[in-house]
């Protein structure tokens, strides 16, 4: 366990998919959180649907990794995190173009 559990619910499967599909620490989407610039975006593919909604975004870890963070926000204010990964120059130039500054 790590100082950044706390901030998110991640179940087991998810944190096995984190770390060893993905090499994603709970550290470096914490610090994702931190240093995004703009605002999140829903995930309107229907297998993706979710209530309350999935969204996304992308942001740079401390070190200047690029990552897609994907979660829902509950209504108690908890963040369970579905997946994070390396951003393609794809979804960050969709993140870029429509998402807004915060």
């Amino acid at each position: 366990m790590t100082d950044y559990d706390d901030n998110f619910n991640i179940s087991a499967n998810v944190r096995d998919k984190l770390t060893n599909k993905h090499n994603v620490q709970i550290n470096e989407i914490c610090q994702c959180f931190c240093n995004r610039e703009k605002g999140f975006l829903r995930d309107s593919r229907e297998e993706h649907q979710s209530n309350p909604p999935t969204q996304w975004f992308v942001a740079e870890t401390n070190n200047g990794r690029r990552l897609k963070i994907i979660f829902i926000a509950e209504d108690d204010n908890t963040i369970t995190i579905k997946s994070a990964y390396e951003a393609t120059d794809d979804v960050t130039r969709i993140y870029e173009k429509y998402a807004i500054k915060i």
